[in-house]
């Protein structure tokens, strides 16, 4: 099996749309994720997978620290904005590349609008290849809209369920 054809087979497994954000000293960034799950429930743990070469697995390393921000069924143009190679921007009028967001108590970058998020202490990076593998401890977490239906990627595009 070469590398597209085991892209093309895998993408028959419908996944989650996330933005992964860090804060590295006001220096924040986003980048769209698709490779996050759940890992353990004692201690709480997740994971999200992020190319070696992206600017965000610098940063989640620099930090220490990351959030998970799960994207609802209309926020596709926030997923293609931080799908984007983005340069880190300072924190300055509660906009990130346009995005408006918070940061919580621990200074993680919650975007506004997103179905739910999770802010995480970084437990763990496991070398994956081409990507690090970065697993959090999760320190909060929250449900923003709840019911309503997921940001999903399907076969190489966008996807959406009924809310559920």
């Amino acid at each position: 099996m070469d590398s597209r054809d085991y892209r093309d087979t895998v993408g028959h497994f419908a996944t989650g749309v996330t933005v992964v954000t860090t804060n590295v000293g006001g220096s924040l960034h986003g980048m769209t994720a698709n490779a996050f799950c759940s890992v353990s429930l004692e201690p709480l743990l997740l994971l999200v997978c992020v190319d070696n070469l992206a600017t965000c697995h610098g940063q989640v390393t620099a930090a220490g620290s990351f959030a998970i921000n799960i994207l609802a069924a209309d926020q596709e143009d926030l997923s293609n904005l931080f799908a984007q190679r983005l340069l880190p921007v300072e924190a300055r009028d509660g906009r990130l590349h346009g995005a408006p967001f918070r940061l919580d108590d621990h200074g993680e970058v919650l975007l506004d609008g997103c179905l739910a998020h999770f802010s995480c202490a970084l437990h763990a990076v496991h070398d994956g290849g081409d990507h690090g593998i970065f697993v959090g401890r999760v320190r909060e977490g929250a449900i923003h809209r709840p019911g309503e239906a997921p940001l999903l990627y399907y076969r190489g595009r966008y996807a959406t369920t009924a809310a559920g």
